[in-house]
């Protein structure tokens, strides 16, 4: 297939999840009835957020024309990928990449998000048969020329070591952090609450810790938190948040509560499902220079950073632990 083809694809893929049809309806509840975190808002978010951000046309000839993508890869590698599976497509960047650059993509989807992934490239596949040499789903993934791999920083090291022979990436845990002054407006602080609690903050995006400075006020930001109190009304979330709760009074931890979320002075970077840190800072440059030190984080939001609210939103050309998996593709 030309680039041109794949391009015309993607497009259409963007147009049809977008779509209200009754097939892509289904698919999202099934996906729902296998994973119960995929509730049918947050997919409709994350897919939302993959049709405006990756399936554009011209994102996609802009992103084309920066990598210098020939209209015929005539050298076609076999990718090998390990898709994650903690919040809706977040595998879907790895598979657009291998398919835009012309390579064949043979893929591990995670038992969280089979459904979802499987289903929208049967419907590419559908639409132009010749896509079928470029998308293999499997368990095993034997006899790649390289690998994209997306676990935990246990199962990294096995990755490492099975794909030792041959180019890869390797993926590990990461969160996202947010820098607040305490000056921010009511619209900055409500739109904080999004990237704290969509996709019930599972997603390596999702802000787990917050820094503020001493003497910060969290009345505005708890009453802000109000907004997602109808997470309680989904089981699993629930559970967490007794499960937390439960252990901070038994440890006597002081803690605060907006009804929905823990907030818990605590210096680590990961929280819990239903909790969120905090920590005091002093010098905001030192915390600066040391937040760019540690590999654990994917994104920092905040006024000189990534704006409040756009946490879930990366470009087609913002990738995953900063490493350029096209960059990586091309290079092969």
């Amino acid at each position: 297939m030309s680039l041109k083809e794949r391009i015309k694809l993607l497009v259409q893929l963007g147009q049809y999840m977008t779509a209200s049809t009754d097939e892509w309806q289904a698919a999202k509840q099934k996906a729902f009835g296998q994973n119960n975190w995929f509730t049918t808002p947050f997919i409709d978010l994350a897919v939302e957020n993959i049709s405006a951000q990756f399936l554009q046309q011209d994102q996609l000839l802009k992103v084309a024309e920066k990598y210098q993508i020939p209209e015929a890869n005539n050298n076609p590698k076999k990718i090998g990928l390990v898709l994650a599976g903690n919040i809706p497509l977040v595998g879907f960047h790895d598979v657009l990449c291998v398919f835009i650059t012309g390579n064949f993509a043979f893929i591990k989807p995670s038992s969280k998000d089979e459904v979802l992934i499987s289903h929208l490239i049967k419907k590419i596949i559908e639409w132009n048969h010749e896509a079928d040499h470029y998308f293999i789903l499997n368990e095993f993934l034997k006899g790649c020329d390289a690998y994209i791999a997306t676990g935990s920083n246990n199962t990294s090291r096995y990755f490492e070591y099975y794909f030792r022979h041959v180019p890869y990436i390797i993926r590990k845990n990461r969160t996202s952090v947010a820098i607040l002054t305490g000056e921010e407006t009511q619209e900055e602080i409500e739109k904080l609450t999004d990237d704290v609690h969509q996709f019930f903050g599972l997603g390596c995006r999702n802000v787990t810790k917050i820094f503020v400075p001493h003497k910060y006020d969290f009345v505005p930001l708890i009453n802000a938190f109000k907004k997602y109190e109808y997470l309680l009304d989904h089981n699993k979330y629930k559970n967490n948040y007794d499960y937390n709760l439960a252990v901070l009074l038994l440890n006597n931890k002081y803690y605060m509560s907006s009804g929905s979320i823990l907030l818990v002075q605590d210096e680590g970077l990961f929280s819990p499902i239903s909790q969120l840190h905090y920590e005091y800072y002093d010098q905001k440059n030192k915390l600066k220079e040391s937040l760019k030190k540690n590999n654990s984080i994917q994104c920092v939001i905040g006024r000189e950073y990534i704006p409040f609210g756009k946490a879930q939103c990366p470009q087609i050309d913002n990738f995953a632990d900063g490493i350029d998996a096209l960059k990586f593709l091309g290079d092969l």
